[in-house]
């Protein structure tokens, strides 16, 4: 594995019973680590076991404050939070809770960006008029945490093709890309076809101009 950074380590980890508002409930461990590279607090979210043999399935998600706590229904956030949760606790792996809130612009800045997408712009477009990269995000410590948890070959819970490649480049094998479920809504169809058409997201573009047209 390459040296891309100083080595993190596990700080501590704690059982903590997970229960969403649709009533289910699963049982996680979770992780806290010293020595990430970017020094925020990202924290690892342990679910089952994965089968002797298999890899575990993964997913990277961004903390979004409007979506996972809030409901928000201009992103699909929350419900891919739920659904991950739900696979990888059937399957066995970890969600990595990273603090890169509106990809990695902030909050405020996050929210600035919805009154410019209220004008027109769409989401990658209303960073860059705010001076802003379309997407901050860096998976360093993402990696950190992986190697820190024994895990290097892994499938990915994800439709976004950049964090596949980040964590190949960090030394990570990603043996498959694994899509998630679609949750669009009249609200977030235009956010979806923007990651479709800006950053290649695997989701399917027919179905989105639909529901858009409708």
């Amino acid at each position: 594995m390459p040296d891309f950074t100083a080595a993190a380590t596990q700080r501590a980890r704690v059982r903590v019973p997970l229960r969403f508002q649709d009533g289910y409930s699963a049982d996680a461990e979770l992780v806290t680590f010293h020595g990430l590279a970017d020094g925020l607090e990202h924290v690892a979210v342990v679910l089952g076991d994965p089968a002797p043999g298999t890899a575990p399935l993964v997913r990277l998600h961004s903390e979004c404050l409007t979506g996972d706590v809030f409901g928000s229904a201009r992103c699909d956030c929350g419900p891919q939070l739920r659904e991950a949760v739900e696979r990888i606790a059937e399957r066995g792996g970890v969600l990595l809770y990273l603090r890169q809130e509106g990809r990695g612009i902030g909050l405020y800045n996050k929210l600035d960006a919805y009154a410019l997408q209220d004008q027109g712009l769409d989401t990658y477009a209303a960073n860059a008029a705010l001076g802003l990269p379309e997407d901050a995000r860096d998976y360093t410590a993402a990696a950190q945490m992986l190697t820190a948890l024994g895990i290097d070959e892994l499938d990915l819970l994800s439709n976004n093709p950049d964090k596949a490649e980040q964590l190949r480049t960090l030394g990570i094998e990603v043996r498959d890309r694994v899509p998630t479920g679609v949750f669009a809504t009249p609200d977030n169809v235009r956010y979806l076809r923007a990651k479709v058409l800006q950053t290649q997201h695997t989701l399917p573009l027919g179905d989105l101009a639909n529901l858009s047209a409708g």
